[in-house]
């Protein structure tokens, strides 16, 4: 029953390559531990460790920091992620506003202040007043044009506080707007296509 057979096995059998195969006989797992395994560099004390994880602290922050500028949605805040809010950025950056030249106005009308005309003094009255109700207005009038936009191109998504957030982006220097711009003054036609 468990005898060997008394008939004659060839010697060498041949070797059958698989196709596709690695072409090369598999590591023993001391061998293959032995290539993963790296000396682990431990801090001498704690204050080596500290510092390592302030750099690689500092390293991520920075990393996270360009991604904003850049615009890439897993770095985003909350309230810039989604294609509403990417179409409303858009829509503002497409557009040159008086609100983000409102820092800038309202810095001349304080220099003209300091002048002795009566002029001067008048449009320092006058001025500030007139310049927010213009921002005031084209905030609504933007907030009216995204929240259309959005409902448009994304009837599935939320469009609730996106006028807010356009108006709010509208009163923002240019060069100073995180996420920074990704279409140009006058394009508006690739506006919510970056």
């Amino acid at each position: 029953m468990f005898r060997r057979r008394t008939q004659e096995a060839p010697q060498d059998p041949p070797q059958v390559a698989k196709p596709g195969g690695k072409g090369r006989p598999t590591p023993k797992r001391a061998e293959a531990e032995k290539r993963r395994r790296q000396p682990i560099t431990a801090p001498a004390n704690r204050k080596e460790a500290y510092k390592r994880v302030r750099e690689r602290q500092a390293a991520e922050r920075a990393r996270a920091r360009e991604g904003m500028a850049r615009g890439e949605e897993k770095y985003l805040l909350k309230r810039d992620k989604g294609p509403v809010r990417r179409l409303a950025r858009d829509y503002v950056d497409a557009r040159r506003t008086v609100g983000s030249y409102m820092m800038y106005v309202l810095f001349a009308i304080i220099v003209l202040s300091l002048l002795p005309f009566a002029a001067a003094k008048l449009l320092v009255v006058f001025a500030p007043g007139l310049l927010l109700g213009v921002v005031l207005v084209e905030g609504m009038v933007l907030a009216r044009g995204v929240k259309k936009l959005a409902a448009e191109r994304y009837p599935d998504e939320s469009t609730k506080g996106v006028g807010m957030y356009a108006a709010m982006r509208a009163m923002q220097i240019r060069r100073l707007r995180v996420p920074s711009p990704q279409v140009k003054p006058g394009q508006k036609d690739l506006v919510g296509k970056s």
